[in-house]
C-alpha cells in the first residue's frame, strides 16, 4: 500500500499497492515498536506512581504528562495505520473521535516542551522562587491549559464540519486523514498558519530559555550546565516533532528524487515521523536523570528476580 504521513495520518494511493507479504511485514514492525515503546514508557509511568517523590516534583508531573501524550499519540498513529491496510475506510464520526484525540496530542507535544524548558529556567535562573512559582497545584493547572491549547486551533475545525456537512456525511465511510475530514480549503490553509503560530512561539521560548541558562552557567554550577544540556535535547526532540508538519514536503521531494521507491520512502518516513519520536522522552528525560534512573532500575531489579522466582517455582 502507497500511504505518507501528515500530522497522524496516512494518505494511500490506491495505484500502488504492498504485496500481501510486504503489507504483513511492516504492520508487524509497526506493531512490535508499538509494543516495545509503550512498555518502555508504561515502565517510567510505574515508576512515576509508585515513589512519591516524584508526584511532588513539578518537573516529573510534567514529564510523565509527555509520556503518556506520548504514549496516547503512538497508539492512535499505530492504530489509523494498521486500519489502513484492514479496513481502509472506517465510519466518519469514529475517524473524527480518533483525528481529535491525535491532533490534540501532536499539538500538546511542543507546547509541553517549552513549559518543561520554563520550569528548567525558573529552577535555574530564579532558584529563590522556583517553589513558590512551581507548585504541583499550578503544574496540574498548566497541563489543563496545555490541553486548552492544543484545543483552540482544532475546535473551530470541528464546528465548521458540523456545521457545513449533511448529517449523511457522518454517517458514511473515509479513508482517515486530516485533509479528507476537514475538506475545506480554508481548513487547510488555516492547518499550516496555526501549526507556524505554534512551533514559532516554542522556539523562541526554547532560545530565550537555553540562552539565559548558557549564561547563568558559566558562572555557576554544574546543574545549570546540565539544565542547559536537557533544553538543548528539547529543541533536538522538537526538531522531530517538526517531521510530522513538514514530511509530506519531505516525502514529495523524495518521492521526486526517487520515484521507483515510493512504498519503502513513505514506510521509512511514517517510521521515523511517527513512531522513533516517542522513544525519545525516556531517554532525553528519564535515564538522564540520576534519581529517576536509580528507582528505575530498583523496578527492574526486583521484577527480574520475580520473575525468575517464578521460573524456579
Amino acid at each position: 500500500m502507497n500511504f505518507s504521513v501528515d500530522g497522524n495520518v496516512t494518505y494511500v494511493s490506491l495505484n500502488v499497492r504492498d504485496t500481501f507479504v510486504t503489507a504483513l511485514t511492516k504492520n508487524i514492525i509497526v506493531v512490535a515498536l508499538w509494543i516495545s515503546i509503550n512498555y518502555i514508557n508504561g515502565t517510567f509511568v510505574h515508576t512515576f506512581l509508585k515513589h512519591e517523590t516524584f508526584n511532588v516534583n513539578p518537573r516529573y508531573i510534567l514529564f510523565i504528562h509527555l509520556v503518556i501524550n506520548d504514549m496516547i499519540q503512538l497508539t492512535i498513529a499505530v492504530f489509523l495505520h494498521v486500519i489502513s491496510y484492514i479496513l481502509f475506510t472506517i465510519n466518519v464520526s469514529f475517524c473524527c473521535f480518533l483525528l481529535m484525540i491525535a491532533i490534540f496530542t501532536t499539538l500538546n507535544t511542543p507546547v509541553n516542551l517549552a513549559t518543561m524548558a520554563l520550569e528548567r529556567y525558573i529552577a535555574i535562573c530564579i532558584p529563590l522562587r522556583h517553589s513558590q512559582i512551581c507548585t504541583v497545584r499550578r503544574t496540574y493547572i498548566l497541563i489543563g491549559i496545555i490541553w486548552i491549547m492544543a484545543a483552540i486551533p482544532i475546535l473551530p475545525d470541528l464546528f465548521i464540519l458540523l456545521a457545513t456537512e449533511p448529517l449523511q456525511f457522518f454517517h458514511s465511510k473515509i479513508f482517515c486523514s486530516r485533509d479528507s475530514l476537514f475538506r475545506n480549503p480554508y481548513l487547510i490553509e488555516k492547518k499550516y498558519i496555526s501549526h507556524a503560530v505554534y512551533l514559532t512561539v516554542v522556539w523562541f521560548i526554547l532560545f530565550y530559555t537555553y540562552f539565559r541558562i548558557m549564561f547563568t552557567a558559566k558562572a555557576a554550577h554544574a546543574d545549570a550546565r546540565k539544565a542547559r544540556n536537557t533544553i538543548l535535547l528539547h529543541a533536538v526532540q522538537l526538531l522531530m516533532c517538526m517531521f510530522t508538519y513538514i514530511g509530506p514536503l519531505i516525502d514529495s521531494l523524495m518521492l521526486y528524487i526517487f520515484s521507483t521507491h515510493a512504498l519503502e520512502i513513505r514506510f521509512t518516513s511514517y517510521v521515523i515521523v511517527h513512531i522513533l519520536p516517542r522513544l525519545i522522552s525516556p531517554i532525553v528525560y528519564g535515564l538522564r536523570d540520576q534519581t529517576f534512573c536509580k528507582y528505575l532500575k530498583r523496578y527492574l531489579m526486583c521484577r527480574s528476580i520475580s520473575i525468575l522466582m517464578l521460573r524456579q517455582a
